[in-house]
């Protein structure tokens, strides 16, 4: 089955959905997710999206708390280009129907988080993402040019070489092979414009807040055609998710903290202040490994958030969602300090794109968490996120759109997928084996302190499975299950190999064997690209 649209876009978070708003007026949008439209890492964003709104905050606090945040490996012009464009993102996803927390005077409720010298993140109440994702979906199931096709995974980018089998000085994107998990048929789905808007890879970890969708695909797929890919070292991990035995792995949001949450050992000794001059509103990477510091000191599984200050109506005013969930598990954070370890959560490397979204490789984009955009650079800013993908979703509609108004040569005919010999496996429990063998060992080995020696056994782990995986990969009719395993393998030998090339400390990749940062040699990017 071949399906044919002006626009196909992978992936429907807050990138992908404000693109396919952006760009239906002028053209038929296919717009492919892996599961139902709504499950996504944008739905559980908690925290909220920075933008300078009040007359105390500027542009330039907002650049220099990003730069900070990112130890100055973000790029200053597409910082500059963001900050200055998060306003009138603010404008956008209101005049598509978000509704942003406000007072009783009916301003907007800004909150301030971690690294953030201001009050500037717009929220709703502690389910910012929820309510975001709510108003896209009902705008895009309404628009008569959107079509979205549930439960369909992404297999590989459909390429100009692929198809030709020839060397080319200059590739080109022509759409994509997609699995509908429905009935287990690949089809092809071809597009003059492709957008990767996949998000991240954070189950490439064992302990990770992000949904189960988040195994790296759109970066896998980019790579396996050729696209360069950044900063793959840079893994943040999120200082606070719930520690319990049931609880799988629940965010508590970064604005708790902004709210005045303390950080606590088991024996209620405050400690943050050890680690950094903002305390308990440090950037990510300094409190995650605080945490993880005083956990190996003290010997303990955990260590506890505190709010218990404030009064118990403002709690439950202010996180609603948290406070209902932490009581689900038995703890009452009106009365008791939430216990919280770090788990992996935001991918700050990913595809190569420049400031319009573009990649390497002719009319394929990446946007959103699967971009490496040059934003977040070592490490993002809280609430920096949402405000990228509205962003660079606006940018990259208006390059796209120049570009389907030029002439463009015509698609060589694209054949359908090839199954060949396989046939359906007996063998699935090698995917799960694997799937677990390949999480635990990014754990262990490339988590949030790392050495050379962890990184070159986990790199021979890593390429050992690969070559299991590949062999399966060809004999056995593909699974979404195995699609997944294929992609997580690929990013976590993307992640090891970018670590180590980065001889130096700095933001989220922390290693033993190199303790300062290095601005002579490193202040640049990592890149990693396919050779055929």
């Amino acid at each position: 089955m071949k399906i044919t649209s002006d626009f196909l876009i992978i992936g429907s978070g807050i990138a992908g959905l404000s693109y396919a708003l952006t760009v239906a007026e002028h053209g038929q949008v296919s717009l492919v997710t892996k599961k139902e439209i709504a499950t996504t890492a944008t739905r559980l964003a908690q925290g909220g999206i920075a933008a300078v709104a009040t007359i105390n905050d500027s542009f330039e606090q907002h650049m220099q708390d990003t730069m900070e945040a990112g130890a100055w490996l973000p790029d200053e012009d597409i910082v500059r280009m963001v900050v200055e464009n998060g306003p009138a993102a603010i404008e956008d996803l209101i005049n598509w129907g978000v509704k942003f927390s406000r007072k009783q005077d009916q301003s907007y409720d800004l909150t301030r988080e971690g690294g953030h010298s201001q009050r500037r993140i717009y929220h709703s109440k502690d389910e910012t993402g929820k309510e975001i994702e709510r108003a896209l979906v009902d705008a895009v199931q309404a628009h008569p040019n959107i079509t979205v096709y549930e439960n369909h995974v992404a297999v590989d980018l459909i390429t100009e070489a692929k198809v030709t089998r020839r060397r080319l000085k200059s590739d080109r994107c022509l759409g994509a092979y997609v699995l509908n998990r429905e009935n287990d048929q690949v089809n092809v789905f071809d597009a003059p414009i492709t957008v990767l808007a996949t998000g991240g890879a954070g189950k490439v970890y064992f302990y990770t807040c992000n949904p189960d969708i988040a195994t790296g695909d759109g970066i896998a797929m980019a790579y396996r055609a050729g696209a360069t890919i950044a900063n793959m070292e840079f893994m943040q991990f999120h200082p606070t998710t719930l520690y319990h035995p049931q609880a799988k792995s629940f965010l508590i949001s970064e604005a708790v903290r902004g709210e005045g949450a303390i950080l606590k050992r088991s024996d209620g000794t405050a400690f943050m202040e050890s680690y950094h001059p903002l305390k308990d509103l440090a950037p990510r990477d300094i409190v995650a490994r605080a945490i993880d510091n005083e956990m190996k000191i003290h010997g303990d599984d955990c260590v506890f958030l505190d709010i218990t200050h404030k009064t118990a109506d403002y709690i439950k005013d202010r996180f609603p969602h948290i406070y209902e969930t932490c009581l689900s598990y038995g703890i009452d954070m009106t009365k008791e300090p939430i216990p919280v370890v770090s788990a992996a959560h935001y991918l700050c490397g990913g595809v190569k794109a420049d400031s319009w979204g573009e990649t390497d490789i002719n009319h394929l984009f990446a946007i959103g968490e699967v971009a490496c955009s040059g934003l977040h650079g070592a490490n993002r800013l809280a609430s920096n996120s949402l405000l990228e993908g509205v962003v660079f979703a606006k940018r990259a509609a208006e390059r796209s759109l120049a570009l389907v108004q030029q002439a463009i040569p015509p698609c060589p005919t694209v054949e359908p997928w090839d199954t060949g010999s396989a046939k359906d496996s007996d063998e699935e429990v090698v995917v799960a084996h694997n799937w677990d063998e390949i999480r635990l060992c990014m754990c262990n080995y490339v988590g949030i302190v790392r050495s050379d020696k962890r990184l070159v056994r986990a790199l021979r782990r890593v390429q050992m499975i690969q070559e299991e995986i590949t062999d399966y990969y060809w004999d056995f009719l593909i699974t979404s299950d195995l699609i997944e395993l294929r992609n997580i393998t690929t990013v976590a030998e993307l992640i090891i190999r970018c670590a180590l090339r980065r001889k130096e400390s700095r933001g989220l990749h922390y290693n033993i064997n190199y303790l300062e940062r290095d601005d002579i040699h490193f202040k640049h990017d990592t890149l990693i690209r396919k050779t055929f």
